[in-house]
């Protein structure tokens, strides 16, 4: 007898609203779908999945980032959308299009599935979820470069990515690596999307595979 697999059922909204609202203490909008708000606790930048796939493979210490559809979303420190303009003309990528962008104060995001749960096809995840029961602000990309989970130790935007505290911790990566880096990657996708086959029109519906 053959036997059919149901397809997984998204999770109901009200235990996703609460799981964040409880595990996290995160503002929620209720769906469907649910939506995480932003400039509260934390901002977003967002990219294209092919740049930010590229940027992970750099980065091990980004904090917790997403996936919906074919945009990649990296959680960083309240108050840093503000701050993405001027980053980028100080790192000399003013007027570039990059396909770069930051959600702060005022937006939302749709919430990804927590780990674990079952989701829909096409849900938004996490590919480096946040953990439960640890002050994830902390940890979150920043100018000062607080350490993951708590600690003191800030850093300045100048030192190098993940460095290591006297104490044993490390730090996250900083606000202004990360900018660079995500610039770099966008730049590079642009690129290799107007060269290939269709154009830089196809660049938003290329095929992108991750683990």
């Amino acid at each position: 007898m053959a036997f059919t697999v149901p397809a997984p059922r998204a999770p109901l909204d009200g235990p996703l609203a609460h799981w964040y609202e409880r595990e996290l203490g995160w503002a929620v909008s209720a769906g469907p779908p649910v939506h995480l708000l932003t400039g509260l606790r934390f901002d977003v930048l967002e990219l294209p999945a092919t740049a930010g796939f590229a940027l992970l493979a750099r980065y091990a210490n980004t904090g917790p980032v997403a996936l919906m559809g074919h945009r990649m979303r990296l959680l960083v420190a309240a108050g840093s959308a503000d701050e993405l303009p001027g980053l980028l003309d100080w790192l000399e990528w003013g007027g570039v299009a990059l396909d770069l962008t930051a959600i702060g104060a005022g937006g939302r995001i749709t919430a990804p599935v927590p780990p674990g749960w079952a989701g829909s096809r096409g849900a938004a995840v996490w590919l480096r979820p946040p953990e439960p029961g640890c002050e994830v602000e902390a940890g979150l990309p920043s100018f000062t470069g607080i350490t993951q989970c708590g600690g003191a130790g800030e850093r300045s935007a100048r030192e190098s990515p993940g460095t290591a505290l006297a104490d044993g911790r490390s730090t996250g990566l900083g606000l202004v690596p990360l900018v660079a880096a995500a610039a770099t990657e966008c730049h590079r996708a642009r690129l290799f999307h107007a060269k290939s086959p269709g154009g830089a029109g196809n660049a938003g519906t290329q095929p992108f595979c991750f683990s």
